[in-house]
């Protein structure tokens, strides 16, 4: 009797629990989850760079003699023009080899004077037959070596007069002088540098793109320069003035994979210095694109899924490729069509095989919240 009891005290509970099962299985099935599906849109994507700023022009000013610091005529930061005196070498050495140099010019002149005088006389005299013709090509000589002595003593006062000039450093170009690490009186070399000048009326941004992103570039601009680019500084506020790539260079870094882009962007009010930094933005759009929400994908094994939803309400897990990432969104390469359902929330209490009941969420509508 009591083994009768017990075996029907263990059947009422083994029915009681798989009655709970069913109704739990029964609550999951039930369980509501959003759903949408993508949409294929015209849409917009910005790229950014790190971009290395530079200006036009910024060249090294160096002494070419050795001398003292006489003068300094500007100071550093300010703005100067072309042909502007910016340094003073001493140069009484020099102005004294020119004068020197002058004065062997105006006796080479004198001497030759007298040759051609002489090599007259003799020609007379040689045609008279007082004087042999030997003493003609030897008048003759005489005078030639005094016009060499000519051009000899002229070429040294010119290259003296060269050498003055090197004591009178100019601004090669207008533009904005930099740190000048020495001051009057300073003892330099040749060579030695003086200071930089920098023309920053306009500026070059370098800046390096990936080989897809450069393809992508070419497709859409393969007859016309992009001369709507946007400069970021670095205190994230934009350049007013928009640039323009002008350049790219002709091979990939082997090492990195990228290429380096070249955009000019005007500079009147001098706000951007050689050597500033800041980040390219390039805007580039896509056509009939195919756009799901990012919170909608999950990663697995550097793998992307959504949770697909089938026409019995049963989730899919499916590998999606992402051809490009955009704020809160993904534009889908492969994987998906505009025709699927997807779980929009609650993914991570989800597993392939569930089933749900779908509540549908246009996908404009959840973009308008993101």
């Amino acid at each position: 009797m009591n083994k009768i009891a017990l075996l029907f005290s263990l059947s009422v509970l083994l029915g009681s629990t798989i009655s709970c099962n069913s109704k739990k299985e029964e609550k999951i099935a039930l369980e509501k989850y959003s759903i949408t599906k993508p949409i294929v849109v015209d849409t917009t994507y910005t790229n950014e760079y790190v971009a290395d700023i530079q200006s036009l022009q910024n060249v090294e000013i160096r002494t070419k003699i050795n001398g003292y610091i006489e003068k300094i005529h500007i100071d550093e930061g300010k703005p100067v023009k072309a042909g502007q005196l910016l340094f003073s070498i001493n140069s009484q050495s020099l102005q004294k080899e020119v004068l020197k140099a002058k004065a062997m010019v105006k006796s080479a002149l004198a001497d030759a004077k007298n040759a051609e005088l002489d090599l007259q006389n003799v020609k007379i005299l040689a045609n008279n037959n007082v004087v042999s013709k030997t003493e003609l090509e030897k008048a003759q000589a005489t005078y030639a070596a005094a016009l060499a002595r000519i051009e000899e003593h002229r070429a040294h006062e010119a290259s003296a007069a060269i050498q003055l000039s090197m004591t009178q450093i100019r601004a090669p170009f207008d533009g904005i002088i930099n740190r000048i690490p020495f001051k009057t009186g300073s003892l330099i070399n040749e060579g030695t540098l003086l200071t930089t000048i920098s023309n920053n009326r306009s500026v070059y941004a370098y800046f390096n793109v990936s080989e897809k992103e450069y393809l992508q570039f070419k497709a859409k601009n393969s007859t016309k320069k992009q001369d709507d680019i946007t400069l970021l500084l670095a205190d994230n506020k934009p350049h007013q003035h928009k640039g323009t790539i002008e350049t790219i260079e002709g091979e990939f870094d082997q090492n990195t994979g990228n290429i380096a882009f070249r955009a000019k962007f005007p500079n009147p009010e001098l706000l951007l210095k050689h050597g500033s930094s800041g980040k390219i933005q390039l805007t580039n759009t896509l056509n009939n694109a195919l756009i799901i929400p990012q919170k909608a994908t999950f990663e697995i094994q550097d793998k992307q899924y959504v949770f697909v939803v089938d026409k019995n309400n049963t989730v899919r897990a499916r590998n999606i490729e992402i051809s490009q990432r955009i704020p809160h969104l993904y534009v889908i390469a492969s994987g998906l069509s505009a025709s699927d359902n997807i779980i929009y929330e609650g993914i991570q209490s989800l597993k392939d095989g569930d089933k749900i009941t779908p509540q549908l969420v246009a996908m404009q509508q959840l973009i308008s919240k993101l």
